[in-house]
């Protein structure tokens, strides 16, 4: 179903975070942006459709009155509006936000850090765009920050900030499909283990809270798909948290999860080295969901930290590893 393609490298290697990878393609320029956090910076590339063409950018974590920041970036992602996309990155000490290319840093938003040592960590982590003007992040005090991003500019505004989770917050997804009709549009979920699904808008609402201890979490047609260190992948109801079905889907920790919102494939990745893509398909009558195993890739001696498919259809996706300086691309045969 799908073969391996020519990788591209990279500057640095990829850290050991889950979910250590994004992808945007650019349709109109014939180009896909890929990005993979190393320590304090992160790689990015940019490679034509054609693979001849490659360029590098690195950014750096960054930090309040100081010139070089050693802290260290937990994610990095890139979310799509309908007026324009914006990568984001979280570090130990803020929210860093550039144009979609990372030439132009548009917005910072430094974390309270304590005055004084405490064993709690400071970090952000978890980020999802909402709808057509809202990104939001994750922080390591359980909080969710709202931001209202303009069409254009740097004018971006923190207009909400959730507070249901009080530990820190291990993910965040919005729904993916496009469908206006579903009422669930984010889900979050935290260390833990609770999972809260919420409505956006001018004041978000929280629907549902599903006790659940997971990493990874997707949002599609109204399903939630819940990765877990278990190897389980399960599908539930967002507003209702029925169990619409669960798969032992892998060995060891699920690492990354991503779905493809046109044709319904789910790609999930573990440490067991095992890239796996399933198809989704939902029966509105029964309002039920079923998965189905399609494909499998040993990624052999590496342990997987990220996976993404490269378009809404599915037809290519690419994958990093720990302390590899390549992103190893496939694609459908």
């Amino acid at each position: 179903m799908y073969h391996k393609e020519k990788s591209i490298q990279m500057k640095s290697s990829a850290s050991a975070l889950y979910n250590n990878l994004s992808v945007l393609r650019i349709a109109p320029r014939s180009l896909t942006y890929f990005t993979v956090v190393h320590a304090n910076m992160v790689n990015m590339v940019s490679a034509s459709w054609d693979g001849l063409n490659y360029s590098h950018r690195q950014l750096q974590s960054k930090e309040a009155n100081v010139a070089t920041s050693s802290s260290l970036i937990m994610q990095a992602a890139w979310c799509v509006l309908p007026s324009r996309d914006i990568l984001v990155l979280t570090s130990q000490k803020g929210i860093q936000m550039y144009e979609s290319d990372g030439s132009i840093m548009v917005y910072w938003h430094a974390l309270d850090t304590p005055e004084t040592q405490t064993a709690q960590a400071v970090f952000a982590r978890g980020i999802a765009a909402v709808r057509e003007k809202y990104i939001c992040v994750g922080i390591s005090s359980g909080s969710m920050l709202v931001f209202d991003v303009p069409i254009k500019g740097s004018n971006i505004t923190l207009s909400e900030v959730l507070e249901e989770h009080k530990e820190s917050i291990t993910d965040l997804a919005s729904e993916c499909s496009g469908s206006l009709e579903c009422i669930a549009d984010m889900v979050s979920a935290d260390d833990s283990g609770n999972l809260c699904v919420w409505k956006s808008g001018e004041d978000f609402q929280l629907l549902n809270k599903i006790p659940v201890p997971l990493d990874n979490v997707k949002l599609w047609k109204g399903t939630v798909v819940a990765g877990y260190g278990t190897g389980q992948i399960r599908l539930y109801e967002a507003v209702t948290g029925i169990v619409h079905a669960e798969v032992n889907a892998h060995a060891r920790w699920i690492y990354s999860l991503d779905i493809a919102p046109f044709s319904g494939l789910l790609l999930s990745a573990a440490e067991d080295s095992l890239v796996r893509v399933w198809h989704l398909t939902m029966t509105p009558e029964t309002n039920s969901v079923e998965i189905v195993h399609m494909y499998n890739e040993c990624v052999t001696d590496t342990q997987i930290c990220g996976a993404k498919f490269c378009d809404g259809d599915g037809y290519a996706f690419a994958v990093t590893g720990y302390d590899l300086s390549e992103i190893i691309r496939y694609t459908q045969v």
